[in-house]
C-alpha cells in the first residue's frame, strides 16, 4: 500500500513499496496524551511519511505522529482515507516542550515543506485527502496561524495564492502502525517515494533554499 495517490510512475514500483497486508483501524493504536509542559500542534501536507522528518529533526520536539483529521467517519482505516470517502486528510501530530520551540516556528517549519498553492493535493499525490492545512487546537492557536498565513501571503517568493485551510482541529486518529516513523524503518522505500514525488524539487522551485526538506 502507498502513502500517495499511485500515479503511473509509482504503480511501476508498487510491489517494491507494498506495506503488510494487514490493516488494523487506526483506532488499535493508543494516542497518549502530552505529559504536563508539553502541546500539541496538527498539521496536514499531504503524505504523512513525510511530514514526520522536518519536525523530528527540530530541537524541542518530543515525537510525531502520523494520522487521520478532519473527516467524519470514526476510526477510519488507511484503506478508507486513501479512498477519499471520508473526508479526513493524512496529517501530522507534534508534541512539543514551548520551553524549546515555539508554536510560531513550528509554523515556520510547515510552509517550507508543503505546496500551499495546489487546493486538495500536494506534489504527485491528489484527492482531499492530500489537502494542506493547520488545525489549531486552541484559540491562540488560531491567531498564530491566521497571522502566519497572511504573513507568508504578503512574503512569498510565487504569485499563486494560498489555499491552505485553517481549520478548528477535530478528533486526530493516529495511524496504523507501519506508517509511523516510516522514513527511519524503511529508508530505502520513503527516499524512492520522495524523490519519484517531486516533492523536494517542487519545494525548492517554491521557496529556494528556504525549503526544508526532509529525510
Amino acid at each position: 500500500m502507498l502513502c500517495c495517490s499511485r500515479p503511473l510512475f509509482m504503480i511501476a514500483v508498487a510491489a517494491f513499496l507494498a506495506a503488510p497486508a494487514y490493516l488494523l483501524p487506526a483506532s488499535a493504536f493508543a494516542q497518549a496524551k502530552p505529559a504536563a509542559g508539553l502541546e500539541t500542534a496538527i498539521f496536514a501536507g499531504g503524505c504523512f511519511w513525510c511530514m514526520e522528518p522536518p519536525y523530528d529533526d527540530l530541537p524541542g520536539v518530543v515525537s510525531t505522529t502520523s494520522g487521520y483529521i478532519g473527516g467524519h467517519t470514526k476510526n477510519p482505516s488507511y484503506q478508507q482515507v486513501s479512498s477519499g470517502s471520508t473526508g479526513h486528510t493524512e496529517a501530522v501530530q507534534v508534541v512539543f516542550d514551548p520551553t524549546k520551540v515555539s508554536y510560531q516556528k513550528l509554523l515556520e517549519v510547515f510552509w517550507r515543506n508543503i505546496d500551499p498553492t495546489t487546493p486538495n493535493a500536494q506534489f504527485c499525490d491528489h484527492g482531499s485527502q492530500y489537502r494542506s492545512g493547520i488545525f489549531y487546537l486552541n484559540e491562540e492557536q488560531h491567531r498564530l496561524a491566521v497571522a502566519s498565513r497572511e504573513h507568508v501571503e504578503r512574503t512569498k517568493p510565487f504569485r499563486a495564492p494560498i489555499v491552505t485551510e485553517i481549520t478548528r482541529a477535530s478528533t486526530f486518529y493516529p495511524a496504523e502502525d507501519y506508517h509511523q516513523d516510516y522514513y527511519r524503518k524503511n529508508p530505502l522505500r520513503y527516499k524512492l517515494y520522495r524523490t519519484g514525488c517531486g516533492r523536494d524539487n517542487r519545494l525548492e522551485q517554491l521557496w529556494g533554499k528556504s525549503a526544508k526538506g526532509g529525510g
